[in-house]
């Protein structure tokens, strides 16, 4: 019965709360400094604190809420502990009218001297909220500082470690504590010096191409394979080859002389060889001969009475015919390895396209250098040529998209795709499409972090509003003042926008004629839920895709 008759009590009491509605509330346990001091009848009967949500007894003394359940809990049957009367529960009851006076009642700033204001009770956080010198986090992932309110802007544009600054090389975004390692280490753009020490800097992504053509890199001698190795840097290359060149002449000259050397042994191996198939061919007319006459004396032996001298005659006759079958057999053996070893043709051409090649460096040389020179003027200005068309070809496509009259339609496609690759860390935000408040107005653009940005990361979707340096800065009023409307587009048609709407602060650095070429996002790092954009019932997601939309509020601004 007490466990039933405690969670009825508890019942009661959340329901009498939620009854009240009331906005007004504040911290139970912090130290708060009361502009006048607190009277007893503002304190709680139990912790002597100042009573929150206060309640009742039917003996008239007044406890906090959460004091009257730990009564409850501590004693089966409570007991008010200023005049130890039964309390009896059914009695107790919400004192409205007191909670109205404790929350009307006034206190100092937690930050006082610094902060002077005061405040009634209820609207004590609210105030904590908007204190200049409230200590608050810094936002940026990786930093723990504490810093007042009123110095969080300059921490974060300029004095935190973690914020995101662009780098002057590939303009892509870095945290400032990891930006001499990007540019060491990761960024494409980075000038270098030359690794052969050729007193050029190069881009860091153009190195290896540049090694093809840098003048302090060795290179092997042309002539290499007519017996000049010497190595020398490609810059004196032409300077060598004009310095060595009756080397180079008597190199090439003595290679023919082997060569044709060669060809003459080569050719009295020819007229040997000649003479071993004419000796061949006789040693087989004489076994052809031999065979002729075994046939003979065979068909003699047939006829012959006498055994004796016909077998002598036989075995004399078959004694010469295997030793000049065995001398015509050595004979073919060691023509096939000559010939085997005298295949002529490649050392001829080998001699011909020599004799070719000296021809042709003695009259083309000079005319060479020429059109090597044309050459690289050439080459010099095609890549000229192409990075023009390169950047023209990329600011058609901005002006084909870009809008003049202070409103952008960013249509995001692929939304899962682009948010895995911010959960993974790989892009952590996009840009839009630049747009302008006119011909000659503000360039401006819109930022998202699809899974969220600083207070939002991992559960909201942070939009920000950019201001780009533009070709017209110098003819613009500084700072940018105008109202901005943020808003996620229902594609339902029924208009259910979400809609956040801020006015620039002239303050901000934000806001100030760009130094580089955007200055830091401003806008609503909370600006939707995922739980609310992803809702299936809902419908700003459709196809993969979801619509944003900026508007700039041109009201008051002159145009040029």
């Amino acid at each position: 019965m007490a466990c039933d008759e405690s969670t009825g009590l508890s019942d009661i009491l959340t329901r009498q709360n939620s009854a009240s509605g009331a906005s007004l509330d504040f911290e139970p346990d912090a130290d708060y400094r009361f502009v006048e001091s607190l009277e007893e009848r503002y304190k709680c009967a139990y912790c002597r604190l100042v009573l929150r949500n206060p309640h009742q007894t039917g003996c008239g003394h007044r406890f906090c809420q959460q004091c009257i359940l730990s009564l409850r809990e501590l004693n089966a049957v409570p007991t008010c502990p200023v005049d130890k009367e039964t309390i009896k529960m059914h009695e107790v009851f919400k004192d409205n009218c007191c909670k109205r006076e404790v929350l009307n009642l006034q206190v100092f700033c937690k930050n006082i001297p610094e902060c002077n204001s005061k405040v009634i009770l209820g609207r004590y956080q609210e105030h904590l909220q908007q204190c200049l010198f409230e200590s608050v986090q810094c936002m940026n992932d990786g930093c723990c500082d504490q810093i007042l309110r009123k110095d969080l802007k300059d921490h974060l544009s300029q004095h935190c470690k973690f914020r995101e600054e662009m780098c002057q090389y590939c303009n892509t975004y870095v945290v400032v504590i990891n930006m001499k390692n990007h540019e060491k280490n990761d960024c494409p753009d980075y000038p270098v010096p030359c690794l052969q020490n050729c007193s050029q800097i190069i881009l860091k992504k153009e190195i290896e191409n540049h090694q093809a053509v840098c003048p302090e890199t060795e290179v092997d001698c042309p002539y290499k394979q007519y017996g000049c190795h010497v190595k020398v840097k490609r810059g004196k290359l032409a300077e060598h080859e004009n310095g060595a060149l009756r080397e180079h002449m008597l190199q090439i000259l003595d290679k023919n002389s082997r060569l044709e050397e060669q060809a003459s042994h080569i050719s009295d191996l020819c007229k040997s060889l000649e003479c071993k198939e004419i000796k061949i061919q006789q040693l087989a007319e004489a076994v052809k001969k031999c065979e002729k006459e075994f046939r003979q004396f065979t068909q003699l032996f047939g006829k012959n009475s006498n055994l004796m001298v016909s077998t002598q005659a036989l075995a004399s006759h078959l004694d010469k015919s295997a030793r000049l079958e065995s001398q015509v057999k050595q004979l073919i053996q060691l023509a096939n390895q000559q010939q085997s070893k005298l295949d002529l043709r490649p050392l001829f051409d080998t001699i011909e396209n020599v004799k070719q090649k000296i021809a042709l460096m003695e009259t083309y040389d000079q005319r060479l250098v020429v059109l090597e020179g044309q050459s690289n003027k050439h080459d010099l200005q095609i890549n000229i040529h192409k990075a023009q068309l390169n950047k023209n070809e990329e600011r058609f496509k901005l002006l084909e998209g870009t809008c003049y009259n202070g409103k952008l339609i960013w249509k995001i496609m692929d939304y899962k795709m682009k948010k895995k690759e911010a959960v993974e860390g790989r892009v952590l935000s996009i840009f839009s499409q630049p747009f302008y408040t006119s011909r000659c107005g503000y360039r401006l653009c819109a930022r998202a972090y699809l899974n969220g940005d600083g207070s939002g990361k991992g559960t909201h979707v942070s939009l920000y509003f950019v201001v780009m340096r533009g070709e017209f800065d110098s003819l613009l009023p500084w700072p940018f003042k105008q109202k901005v409307t943020l808003m996620l587009l229902d594609q339902s048609g029924k208009k259910n926008h979400i809609v956040e709407v801020f006015r620039a602060d002239p303050n901000s650095s934000s806001f100030k004629r760009p130094d580089g070429e955007m200055n830091i996002a401003s806008g609503c790092p909370r600006f939707v839920p995922h739980t609310i954009l992803e809702n299936t019932k809902n419908t700003y997601i459709k196809d993969d895709t979801l619509f944003l939309k900026v508007v700039v509020d041109l009201t008051d601004l002159e145009e040029l």
